[in-house]
Formats: structure tokens, sequence, C-alpha cells
């Protein structure tokens, strides 16, 4: 798929070694994390929390905005748990994805139409559109 683009707002750089038993740093020095394998022992983070923190939050901005097109607000307290799986099967991998979303004092009605438009402008639900499994749940 080829986009035009008009302009790029924003390139985040980060520079890896080590792989998922190593390092990333930023080229700001903002993200600076050590990295091991889900599950093993040790104090770093992995690639899926790495995803699922940034889609998530991503995703909440993305809802803000509909919030603001659709004259309303997020509540103060909305929330988003994401959860992303590394799966295998036959020697292949692959990730799926769950987005539990809380907005807390909205109707139901209101919070799925919120949800809805986040997952059609969100540029990580862009990205994992057709590619992994994702289900958004409000809850």
């Amino acid at each position: 798929m080829t986009t035009i683009v008009e302009k790029v707002l924003y390139t985040g750089k980060v520079h890896t070694t080590g792989g998922r038993d190593g390092a990333s740093r930023s080229s700001d020095g903002r993200l600076d994390v050590k990295l091991s394998s889900p599950g093993a022992p040790g104090n770093g983070t992995n690639p899926e929390q790495m995803f699922a923190a940034g889609w998530s939050a991503c995703f909440m901005g993305a809802m803000g905005v509909a919030a603001a097109r659709m004259k309303t607000r997020l509540p103060a307290d909305a929330a988003i748990d994401a959860e992303v799986d590394l799966c295998g099967t036959g020697g292949e991998w692959f990730l799926r994805a769950r987005l539990n979303v809380s907005l807390p004092g909205v109707e139901r009605e209101v919070a799925q139409a919120l949800v809805d438009a986040a997952h059609q402008t969100c540029p990580y639900s862009k990205a994992t559109r057709g590619n992994i499994d994702v289900a958004i749940s409000v809850v």
C-alpha cells in the first residue's frame, strides 16, 4: 500500500542490541529499557508489552479525537487493558491482541461509538487490521 505523505509528524528512532535478551535505547534517551524473553527470569520488558503499551496509548488518543468530534469527553478515569499474545503453531510465530476499554460513566452506545471510531483512525489499529486477530471490547 502506497500512501502519499504530506507531512511526517514524528519519527521514533530506537537502537536495539541483543534481541529479546538485550536492550533498546531511543535516540533522544527518553526510552532506555532492558529486554528479556517473555516468561524468562530477569527484570526486562519484552516487545509484546511495549507493543501493548504503545497501542493502548495511541488508541486512547484516538478516542479523545473521536470524543471531540462527537462533542463529548472521555472520563478522567478512562483506561485500556491491552493484551498482546505471542503465539506459535507449526514452528511459525504470530501475534494476537485484545483491547479492553473502560469508560466509566459513559453510556454503552456512546462508549462503543468512541471505540469504533478510534479503531478506524488509530495508526496501530490500521497497522494490525487484517494482519493479526484483534478483539476490542467495552468493559
